[in-house]
C-alpha cells in the first residue's frame, strides 16, 4: 500500500510541475488542482500509514 501511494504521489508532482509546459488556460487550471488534490491525499496517506517509533 505504501509503495502504491509513493507512486501515485511521485507520478501526482510529475503531471503537476509538467502542466505549465504542456497546457495553457482554463486546462492547466484543472490539471494542477486534480493533481494537486492527489498528492496532497497520498501524502496524507503515507503520513497515516508511517511506522510510529515508540
Amino acid at each position: 500500500m505504501k509503495s502504491l501511494l509513493v507512486l501515485v504521489l511521485i507520478a501526482a508532482i510529475a503531471v503537476n510541475v509538467s502542466t505549465s509546459f504542456a497546457f495553457d488556460g482554463a486546462l492547466q487550471i484543472i490539471v494542477s488542482v486534480g493533481t494537486g488534490v492527489i498528492a496532497i491525499g497520498s501524502a496524507a496517506g503515507l503520513f497515516l500509514l508511517r511506522n510510529k517509533a515508540s
